[in-house]
């Protein structure tokens, strides 16, 4: 009998010292965790909208651990309106931001904004004038004595002025109607007969899936100079005190560029699986769409986000000769490259 309980004593000791061993180990492993995470220095982005095709290549870095890799933990921020992005980052409350080229030019020109592109993300317009196909529309000079719908923002106005002065029309014959945001439905009602404003990575897969076929220009055929659709910014303060960092996040960022290229199927589901079901739900067959003609505008042989001095000369030039600019910013402060 004492030999029965001197072994029942012997085992309760030995599972309890087990027990306080994982214990220790289970901490141990907890606390080293811990350790690595304080150790990721944190980096926040915002979008220029919510989730979509656009954003994959982000998305893809973050699931397959790129950004950890290179010692940074990324928080992927919405915006709550369009100009946050570029606002944010020049007050230093985000990282970065996704913006566009023209904003940024009129944000540094006309208001002082200390803010420049880091990376060029969308390397040539995705912003359009679309009109049904069936439309009579066959050139820009066609929109003469025509509607032509745009959301109010400032530079949509003087595309449609160039593409079709640029055609041999005459841009004051054509009626220009503010629609806000309303612009596939505006060419399918006839409100008007034609939108700028409209993405052919957006908009004209979102027509398409509704039954409705479409045609559209593009400005850089009819005088408008090429420029970089979406860009990533920073304030220059950031850059000078976060670069490093910043350079980090760029290199997963064109980890998951490149997968996105070589996989699309693959980057969709990680997208689905992270879009804002609440605010912008998805539609696989758009965003696949959407995805295709993206990604041959975001590649670039000098590495993806290189950004080269041209698009943002005539970009600035061509701004200043349409009155969108007051002056034209210095070109060394507006953008730097960092594929280089």
């Amino acid at each position: 009998m004492k030999k029965l309980f001197l072994l029942l004593v012997s085992i309760m000791m030995l599972v309890v010292f087990t027990a306080c061993g994982n214990s220790g180990s289970s901490n141990e492993t907890a606390g080293k965790e811990k350790e690595e995470d304080k150790k990721l220095e944190e980096v926040s982005i915002m979008l220029d909208w919510y989730p979509n095709a656009v954003h994959s290549f982000l998305y893809v870095a973050q699931e397959k651990g790129y950004f950890e890799e290179e010692g940074i933990k990324v928080d992927i921020q919405f915006p709550a309106s369009p100009t946050d992005p570029v606002n944010l980052a020049a007050a230093g409350k985000i990282t970065m931001g996704i913006s566009y080229q023209p904003d940024v030019l009129m944000a540094r020109a006309n208001e002082d904004v200390k803010v420049k592109s880091i990376a060029a993300i969308v390397r040539s317009p995705l912003n359009h004038a679309v009109f049904l196909k069936d439309s009579p529309i066959q050139t820009p000079k066609d929109l003469e004595g025509k509607k032509v719908g745009f959301p109010g923002t400032p530079v949509n106005e003087p595309l449609i002025k160039a593409m079709v002065k640029h055609d041999g029309g005459d841009p004051e014959k054509v009626e220009m109607v503010d629609v806000g945001f309303e612009l596939g439905s505006s060419i399918v009602s006839k409100r008007v007969d034609a939108v700028v404003g409209a993405y052919i990575n957006h908009e004209v897969p979102v027509l398409s899936h509704e039954g409705h076929e479409t045609r559209n220009f593009d400005p850089t055929d009819y005088g408008v100079p090429n420029f970089y659709e979406l860009i990533a910014v920073t304030s220059d303060n950031t850059w000078n005190k976060d670069q490093e960092k910043i350079k980090a996040f760029w290199r997963a960022a064109s980890k998951g560029f490149k997968d996105t290229e070589e996989n699309p199927d693959e980057a969709l589901k990680i997208l689905l699986a992270n879009q804002d079901k609440e605010n912008f739900p998805l539609i696989e067959e758009v965003e696949k769409e959407s995805l295709s003609i993206l990604l041959p505008k975001m590649k670039s042989d000098a590495g993806f986000g290189s950004q080269e001095s041209e698009p943002w000369e005539k970009m600035s030039t061509w701004m200043k000769e349409s009155n969108l600019l007051e002056k034209e910013p210095s070109l060394e402060e507006t953008f730097v490259n960092i594929a280089e």
